[in-house]
């Protein structure tokens, strides 16, 4: 079991945060800011130790937000070098990102201050979000500028602010409804020279595709259209929640849009009755029946009991495989049945499928027991 992000931001953060504050603002009450803010915090999970840090920084910072934005913006330490295996290190500045969210609200110019520069160190992709849904018009010209920005973390900021659907944050909803500003933004960005906005590109243009798949596939065209690797992997990246919903249209992107003519042979189960915390394999061989090459996407589909004992579906990648006339291909996967954080398993029968080119057909089934191993059992 990982352990709990909150450990790794522990009772030293405000110790922290304080004394980069108190180097820069001699007056600020290092004790009883500390105090304030450690008030109940071992029971807290990491955002609401954020936030409480952030309400205790309003309390004992001057009263005027610009003055409190000033100070926190001067404590800074140094930018980010590089886009990637940062760690924990850089959430030191997640109660400075919840400062300008909770009172930056009614200060649009030195809030785009700080999240200009606390992007840099951190994200604001959280903060950036209120600043769209009261000053859109405003909001979304800014990132317009960031686009162009020399900084790779500015320009992520634009993509992976403005998604619909951003994960642990409340939904745009305006931007669910029409995505066509966040779709010009991410225009601008399609070909940016790092991989970490293209992927937020990527993400972004996943999220639009949730709400309208027929604007996701329509872009996906269009973007393909003399593309570079790089761009064909970022389109790629946007279409795979569409590819699992098996949606006609991103499989048609993809070359995955015709029926495929293939046979399912030496299909193997095996356990066919596996133990909650093992583990089973399923194998089979497929064989291109048709007298042409053709292009196939498989894909698995696990029908996990719940506890309800009704079924969920779950898609597992496999392959995407060019087939040659005649050629046999043999696949296999091995699925973990240990209970995890994001699915919990149920003894009974588990159905499963194999996806081709969106396609469902029927692979045969295992019955997951709830057996204690031997060894306890005995002991």
């Amino acid at each position: 079991m990982p352990e709990p992000l909150k450990n790794q931001f522990g009772v030293d953060v405000p110790v922290r945060i304080a004394t980069m504050i108190s180097a820069v603002h001699r007056r600020f009450p290092v004790d009883a800011f500390v105090a304030n803010a450690l008030a109940g915090y071992e029971a807290l999970e990491l955002l609401p130790r954020a936030q409480q840090i952030a309400t205790v920084l309003h309390e004992h910072l001057p009263r005027s937000y610009e003055k409190a934005a000033d100070i926190l913006l001067a404590s800074l330490g140094p930018k980010l070098e590089g886009t990637e295996n940062h760690g924990m290190v850089p959430f030191i500045y997640m109660p400075h990102v919840c400062f300008v969210r909770q009172y930056g609200l009614d200060h649009f110019e030195a809030s785009m201050i700080a999240n200009y520069e606390l992007t840099q160190r951190f994200t604001a992709e959280f903060s950036i979000r209120p600043f769209l849904e009261r000053y859109p018009e405003q909001t979304l010209a800014q990132l317009e500028t960031w686009v162009e920005d020399s900084n790779p973390h500015v320009r992520r900021l634009v993509s992976e602010g403005t998604r619909p659907r951003l994960p642990w944050a409340p939904r745009l909803k305006q931007f669910q409804k029409n995505p066509r500003p966040v779709l010009t933004l991410l225009e601008l960005l399609k070909d940016d020279s790092v991989l970490y906005v293209r992927r937020s590109v990527a993400n972004n243009l996943n999220d639009i595709g949730k709400d309208h798949p027929d604007q996701l596939v329509k872009t996906a065209h269009r973007w393909l259209k003399g593309a570079s690797a790089d761009r064909q992997w970022l389109v790629k990246h946007a279409l795979r929640s569409a590819i699992k919903r098996a949606d006609p249209g991103a499989l048609d992107v993809m070359g995955f849009g015709k029926v495929a003519r293939v046979s399912l042979e030496n299909i193997n189960i095996r356990p066919k009755c596996p133990n909650i915390g093992g583990s089973v394999v399923i194998a089979f061989e497929i064989s291109n029946t048709s007298a042409q090459r053709q292009s196939v996407l498989v894909d698995l589909c696990v029908h996990f009991i719940k506890s309800s004992g009704k079924t969920s579906p779950k898609v597992f990648k496999l392959k995407a495989i060019e087939f040659a006339p005649g050629e046999t291909v043999k696949l296999s996967k091995t699925l973990s049945l240990a209970n995890m954080t994001t699915r919990k398993h149920y003894a009974g029968c588990h159905a499963i499928e194999v996806v081709l080119n969106g396609r469902a057909q029927a692979l045969g089934v295992f019955k997951l027991m709830n057996k204690k191993p031997t060894s306890e059992m005995s002991g």
